[in-house]
């Protein structure tokens, strides 16, 4: 370059800018390509994918969620529809992969309005009046549940399991998502703000409901605790390891000597002044573990340390003495014959402390009688593979659990996991909103008949859209066809004629690929599922 000439910069040449209607058909194309990666997980025939994650590790999943989590994309709308399957899961838990497959089919089904010149805001506004119409078409096919009943309960469990990778077990885990759904759900009654009386049930599976998968042993030796199990042993070999009735106290704070806030220097002249400061680290110590020991317990858990850690800064003779005092604690609760277990994790004791009925006390001056837990029936620890599990089992009314699952490897039992929480979150969902759909792709091809009809009254260019979504949500019956190697075109051709006469609950039987009556074969689905996986899919 010669001298004078102003230097020449190149901007990246990489990136394409698309605008118009090239942006929204490539749009359109990487929605449909995820639905099209997920579409074979539809449906109790559905094929496990086989992922390698980042960090080299294999997942083996047919949850739409679990997949598109691991799937790296660059494409901004392929990212909208992954955001989608995860708006899905926090919601409701379960739909997942339907709503990645009704979606992605909406956005094909929009690709011909398009080229029809038919502008955008035109499709979005009918499509959001025929989401209006498809609401009111579950209202009119669900039929009412009775959370009590066990047996209804379970059928409906069984759907959400029947498309998973746990069907062989299905009985079983239909019983432990029931059994943890009933312990964890607390009904509130209170006054309202404007003095209504309110009567809530609060499903607490997040935070209450615990899944400990332990590899080794059989899938059938899972089961639910009637009580808590915590990763942990005791603190001194000679504490007792088996308590019946025991009397727990939860704690929040450490028994050791109260330290400096930062690092303390102490200038020691005479031998006998570090004796008095020795002396009265001890007393501190003591003095709590004497006010722990006056109401008598048999089980203390901390979420802190029991006195004493080493200091390594120190002069080494001082260390000795410090090796003396360790655990200091420990000596006076072991005297006390009280076992005790330290560094618990926070939500391991609120479920300790809801399971037991105690109250965790923050300094130990504060404890009282109350406080205490007295509803667990049997303490003790177990080795489980390599590891001490600490258990409070036989709780009279536990209002929280654990659930303990067994399983020949670290995969299956991640899986077993997901399969669970969905089968969880399907259980509380009926919980709040009791209503049923029949599945099988029989509630999306009665919304599909009856936009078709509606599509016919709607005036101008709207009918084009309704029609749209009336052919979109025919994917659900379809797809299940396909994977269960039926005749697609045939089979849904039954179906229609079936919803067009009246015939509601007619579906698909995923097992066999031809059509059924859903009432028969006991295939219902949670309406909020559906009603959220529209809503979720449409937006």
């Amino acid at each position: 370059m010669q001298a004078g000439q102003t230097p020449v910069f190149v901007m990246n040449a990489g990136p394409e800018r698309q605008t118009g209607r090239k942006a929204q058909i490539a749009n359109i194309i990487a929605a449909k390509t995820v639905a099209d990666v997920i579409r074979s997980c539809l449906g109790p025939k559905a094929m496990l994918k086989m992922l390698l994650d980042p960090m080299g590790g294999i997942l083996l999943t047919n949850d739409g969620n679990a997949i598109l989590r691991e799937i790296e994309v660059a494409h901004p709308a392929a990212k909208n529809m992954i955001e989608l399957s995860r708006t899905q899961d926090e919601e409701v838990g379960d739909g997942t992969t339907s709503v990645i497959v009704i979606a992605g089919e909406l956005l094909a089904q929009s690709h011909s309005l398009i080229e029809r010149n038919i502008h955008p805001v035109v499709i979005i506004s009918a499509f959001n009046k025929a989401l209006q119409e498809a609401l009111d078409v579950i209202k009119q096919i669900s039929i009412p549940i009775d959370t009590s009943s066990d047996e209804e309960m379970l059928s409906l469990i069984k759907t959400s399991i029947g498309t998973k990778f746990v069907i062989r077990w299905s009985d079983l885990m239909c019983k432990l998502a029931l059994q943890a759904i009933r312990t964890v759900s607390v009904s509130e009654s209170g006054t309202h703000t404007s003095n209504v009386p309110t009567n809530i049930t609060v499903v607490d599976i997040k935070r209450y409901a615990r899944v400990e998968k332990v590899p080794g042993g059989a899938i059938e030796e899972s089961k639910v605790l009637d009580g808590v199990m915590v990763n942990k042993d005791v603190t001194h070999p000679n504490m007792r390891r088996r308590i019946a009735n025991p009397r727990i106290i939860l704690l929040d704070c450490p028994l050791e000597y109260k330290k400096g806030e930062s690092q303390t220097y102490i200038e020691i002249s005479k031998e006998s002044q570090w004796k008095d400061f020795q002396d009265e680290e001890e007393k501190q110590v003591r003095e709590m573990c004497e006010r722990i020991m006056e109401f008598k317990p048999d089980l203390v858990f901390t979420e802190k340390g029991i006195s004493g850690e080493v200091y390594n800064g120190w002069e080494r003779n001082i260390k000795i003495t410090y090796l003396l005092n360790v655990d200091y604690a420990q000596a006076i609760l072991l005297q006390g014959n009280i076992t005790a277990i330290r560094r618990v994790r926070k939500s391991d004791n609120n479920r300790i402390a809801r399971a037991v009925g105690a109250t965790i006390v923050n300094r130990t001056e504060d404890l009282r009688e109350s406080d205490i837990g007295t509803k667990c029936g049997l303490f003790h620890i177990e080795k489980l593979g390599d590891e001490y599990f600490t258990f409070l089992t036989k709780c009279t009314t536990p209002k929280a659990c654990t659930i303990l699952l067994r399983g020949p490897s670290k995969d299956v039992l991640n899986e077993i996991d997901r399969n669970l929480a969905d089968a969880m979150s399907v259980a509380r969902n009926v919980v709040f909103n009791p209503f049923l759909a029949p599945g099988g792709g029989a509630t999306e091809m009665a919304i599909s008949v009856r936009l078709q009809q509606r599509a016919k009254t709607v005036q101008g260019i709207e009918s084009w859209p309704f029609k749209a979504v009336a052919d979109a949500l025919e994917v659900i019956p379809r797809t299940l066809v396909q994977n269960a190697g039926g005749n697609a075109i045939r089979v849904l051709t039954e179906l229609r004629a079936k919803h067009a006469s009246g015939e509601h609950s007619w579906g698909i039987n995923g097992d066999t690929g031809k059509v059924e009556d859903m009432k028969k074969y006991g295939l219902y689905e949670s309406a909020s599922v559906k009603i959220q996986t529209l809503k979720t899919a449409v937006e």
